[in-house]
């Protein structure tokens, strides 16, 4: 099992045309994962990567049924690319470009609420299911099927820390990023609900970074509601307060969001908190160690 995504996942990528959704599409379809259709306004018969492409997503579903959407759609028409997902019911959403601007965010979380679609980001990596399906930016090779689920803030920081995972002995189920930017589709709490319930995640990793209080939020959930062994790290111990670090949600502000704050949460709740991806790696092997 997994989460969200499995070998099963048929993938339509959005804006799959341009150098980006090329490059990155072929990357998918390398892996195993089942990219079924294209989507690009006014390049409809085309095919790229051998992949058929479409004007529209509803044309596309069309003849290729799919259960999750990969946006490669430049930041000004990102919005468009996900109302257009969300209308079509899709289940999986995977928002892996940078910039969209915040106030369509909002509007597209609120067109989220009463529906059953997961959008991951904006500003999201991607996901991957090793070994089954991969939408996004993950460097295949550094992950295995395993039993640690992971889920991060951060893009490149968590391929570091699944990367180390791997190399002391461990696989994992599935990684996500949730988004680096202020508003995001889904938070924390909605992943960490789903590795619960995931037979095959027996531990679960969460790659926090400074700014907002997504970590905090998700620590009292791990307190009252996980029962999965969870440890976590946080990127940004040293960024000083006001200064942005690299995603525009990772900024501490009036004391809210820092990292000395996120630690305190995660102690309180009995989860350990590494400082390094070598440690983390150590920690998440001796919760498999104690069986």
């Amino acid at each position: 099992m997994s989460i969200l995504i499995n070998k099963n996942t048929r993938v339509i990528a959005q804006g799959i045309t341009g150098n980006f959704g090329t490059f990155h599409s072929q990357r998918m379809i390398e892996y195993g994962t089942k990219v079924v259709a294209g989507v690009t306004p006014n390049k409809g018969g085309a095919v790229v990567n051998g992949v058929p492409v479409y004007d529209t997503l509803q044309e596309a579903l069309k003849y290729h049924p799919a259960d999750a959407t990969i946006t490669f759609v430049p930041a000004p028409f990102v919005k468009e690319a996900f109302m257009e997902a969300i209308e079509a019911e899709i289940k999986v959403i995977a928002g892996v470009i940078e910039g969209m601007p915040v106030k369509d965010m909002m509007a597209i979380y609120q067109m989220l609420k009463g529906t059953k679609t997961v959008l991951l980001g904006p500003n999201s990596p991607g996901i991957i299911t090793p070994e089954e399906c991969s939408m996004g930016f993950m460097p295949g090779h550094v992950y295995k099927k395993g039993p640690v689920g992971i889920v991060s803030r951060s893009g490149t920081f968590s391929y570091q820390v699944a990367d180390a995972v791997t190399r002391v002995g461990l696989g994992q189920s599935t990684c996500l990023g949730i988004g680096g930017d202020p508003i995001t589709g889904v938070t924390f709490i909605d992943i960490l609900k789903l590795f619960q319930k995931d037979l095959e995640t027996k531990a679960i990793l969460l790659i926090g970074e400074i700014g907002r209080k997504a970590e905090e939020d998700a620590a009292e959930f791990i307190q009252s509601e996980v029962t999965k062994p969870v440890v976590a790290i946080i990127a940004g111990m040293s960024a000083p307060e006001g200064k942005t670090m690299g995603h525009a949600g990772a900024i501490i502000t009036g004391g809210r969001g820092s990292y000395a704050s996120k630690v305190k949460a995660f102690n309180r709740a009995g989860v350990p908190v590494a400082k390094t991806t070598r440690e983390v790696a150590q920690l998440v092997s001796q919760v498999f160690n104690k069986d």
